[in-house]
């Protein structure tokens, strides 16, 4: 029972369970509830990437998803540019943005590190709402357009639009999962435990982190360019240091450093979060509480603690069979 529970079972499981959720459920509300979860999951696997296996939190996430969002809404509206095109370079812009931010951030470590992005997250929050020239400010963008056809495929329901979102989040999982079982996920892991031993047997610890930290904005600007064309409207709100916190307790609840952590911790907050709407002004009096307790006693959130059971009773059973293969011979001698 103890093997079945491994990440690879758990996230196959998660895959068939969202395939098959339009045919269990005809309620577009229920579509797009989960189309969004799907989105901020793509945004919590950037996150997860680089506080999880690097160990350097990043408060700027939201700064990123917010830039991925309005250069899409940009180029579309304002450029009238070819929505995949304008898709494309939305992410690209953003990473670019990354590589600039990482290569100044990276230089700080650990709390000085969360500060600097924590103000670089609030800086593009003030670029979106002040510069109304280019961004119509509080006003928001309006009109951003779906996602244009592909071939004889279209975009243009609930049904099509979710598919296209869990297609793409699944290719960021294939990734996230390559990366992290590769030579250089092995090599991010070794900085995260001990940045100092990683250089002295000569990892490149600044080119590693800042391909991680490029790697996490990417994909914060993917969700955001995907959030931007499924809501179709956009304000400054979405660059705020609100929505990076959520992301970051999707994270925590799920399990930092953990490839299904993200899908379940996402799951379980949104869909919790939508059943408590009428104590949206208060749920922070429920999910505060909740989350410390968690962090105290599940400090790998509900993935890591189940990871962390299933390695005990590996263990115990282990102990269990080589305690009995030591017996056995003994009753053997005395029956001799």
């Amino acid at each position: 029972m103890a093997a079945f529970f491994n990440q690879r079972n758990v996230i196959a499981l998660l895959v068939l369970f969202s395939v098959a959720f339009p045919f269990i459920t005809q309620n577009e509300y229920f579509l797009h509830i989960m189309t969004l979860s799907f989105i901020w999951m793509i945004g919590v696997y950037g996150l997860n990437l680089l506080a999880g296996y690097t160990g350097y939190l990043s408060l700027a996430h939201a700064g990123f998803f917010a830039i991925g969002a309005y250069s899409l809404g940009l180029l579309t509206v304002k450029a009238q540019m070819n929505f995949w095109l304008a898709f494309v370079l939305a992410c690209l812009i953003t990473s670019v943005v990354g590589l600039f931010v990482g290569l100044i951030a990276l230089r700080t470590k650990e709390h000085f590190f969360a500060i600097y992005t924590l103000c670089v997250g609030y800086i593009i929050y003030l670029v979106i709402d002040k510069w109304e020239s280019l961004t119509e400010g509080v006003r928001g963008l309006i009109g951003i357009p779906a996602p244009s056809n592909i071939g004889p495929i279209a975009f243009d329901n609930a049904l099509s639009i979710y598919y296209l979102v869990l297609t793409i989040l699944l290719l960021v999982i294939l990734v996230v999962y390559r990366i992290v079982h590769s030579l250089n996920g092995r090599t991010y892991l070794a900085i995260r435990n001990s940045e100092d031993l990683a250089q002295t047997i000569g990892i490149s610890t600044m080119k590693n982190k800042l391909t991680v930290f490029v790697l996490s904005t990417f994909f914060a600007g993917l969700a955001g360019a995907l959030y931007a064309s499924f809501v179709r409207f956009i304000g400054p709100d979405i660059g705020s240091t609100a929505i990076t916190f959520d992301l970051l307790t999707y994270l925590l609840v799920g399990g930092i450093g953990t490839l299904s952590g993200p899908i379940v911790g996402t799951i379980i907050i949104v869909w919790v979060s939508q059943q408590l709407q009428f104590l949206q002004d208060y749920r922070m009096l429920i999910f505060g509480p909740v989350l410390t307790l968690l962090i105290i006693f599940y400090p790998r959130g509900i993935v890591g603690g189940v990871v962390d059971w299933r390695h005990k009773y590996q263990e115990k059973k282990n102990r269990k069979l080589s305690v009995n293969s030591l017996v056995k011979p003994e009753k053997q001698v005395k029956e001799g």
